[in-house]
């Protein structure tokens, strides 16, 4: 069954389970690297209402879940997420009200081209920065706001104001963590792995040169690769090695950093990058399939293959 066969299909039935007091949408949400998810929204009273993506559902109906218990699931989780009553969202039209959390990420441009028509950003090698707002309250938890062209207008303000916000609040609000491979391997799989080397989580920590691999994003691991831009944390990282470093973008959530011993690695990263980026990374969260390189001496990050 087609994605929007299915969709129209479970808006049907959710409507039904709803009843009239309910009016169900459906929604094409474009992610980065130009993936479209189909998403639904259930709207009553509430201002916020989440948006309940079915592509997944699909996969999970075509493997043989009851029809019948797809639909309970979705009204079970729009019940449970659904903030309840009216949400102020007035002060998001105040630019003094949010400049504070204004916040950067970083995403590939191939791929990103009709997002970056709709949104400030600044172009950084083969990659853009973009800006977000990192929304925080009671009701609604975390979670982000995409900042788009016509925001600008509502604030008053430029891309380069937004930047120098950025460069200000998301190392402060997303501090940048380096940790060694092994210790990453260990806590993400407990007891199955055995680390042998000490996790190092805190930046004002040793970087010891007898680890190779190190994998640096911010303490939350959520859109981390940018710190690889971070004012003076490459320059650190690379000063307390004493060498310069490949950095492989891992995903839009880290980059992985090795050392370069100077033994011709660059063919074999690149291509271990590509692979991985086509077998082991979700499509929207790919950053990009190049290997960058930050010079010790030139103190610069590039792309080198």
């Amino acid at each position: 069954m087609e994605i929007k066969e299915f969709a129209e299909k479970v808006c049907s039935a959710v409507k039904k389970e709803l009843g009239k007091n309910y009016r169900v949408e459906l929604k094409e949400v474009r992610k980065n690297n130009g993936v479209i998810l189909h998403g639904m929204l259930i709207l009553s009273q509430e201002n916020v209402v989440p948006t309940i993506y079915l592509d997944g559902f699909l996969e999970e109906y075509e493997s043989g879940i009851c029809f019948s218990d797809i639909i309970r699931r979705l009204v079970a989780i729009y019940q449970q997420d659904t903030p309840k009553g009216q949400i102020d969202m007035e002060f998001f039209k105040s630019f003094d009200r949010v400049k504070d959390r204004i916040c950067y990420r970083l995403i590939g441009r191939k791929g990103n081209e009709e997002l970056l028509a709709e949104i400030p950003h600044i172009e950084f090698l083969d990659l853009a920065l973009c800006f977000y707002y990192a929304y925080q309250g009671e009701v609604l938890g975390e979670g982000t706001i995409l900042v788009h062209n016509a925001h600008l207008d509502l604030w008053d303000t430029c891309t380069s104001e937004l930047l120098k916000l950025a460069q200000n609040n998301t190392p402060g609000l997303y501090p940048w963590e380096c940790s060694s491979m092994s210790a990453v391997l260990e806590e993400i799989m407990g007891d199955d792995f055995c680390g042998e080397r000490e996790e190092t989580k805190s930046p004002n920590r040793h970087l010891p040169d007898d680890d190779p691999m190190w994998v640096l994003s911010n303490d939350r691991r959520v859109q981390g690769a940018v710190c690889m831009i971070y004012p003076g944390v490459l320059e650190e990282i690379a000063s307390r090695w004493g060498r310069s470093i490949y950095v492989l973008p891992s995903s839009i959530h880290e980059v992985i950093l090795l050392m370069d011993t100077n033994r011709g690695e660059a063919p074999a990263l690149k291509e271990m990058i590509v692979q991985v980026n086509n077998t082991q990374v979700a499509p929207e969260e790919v950053l990009s399939d190049s290997l960058y390189y930050y010079d010790f001496i030139e103190k610069k990050v590039k792309i080198i293959f």
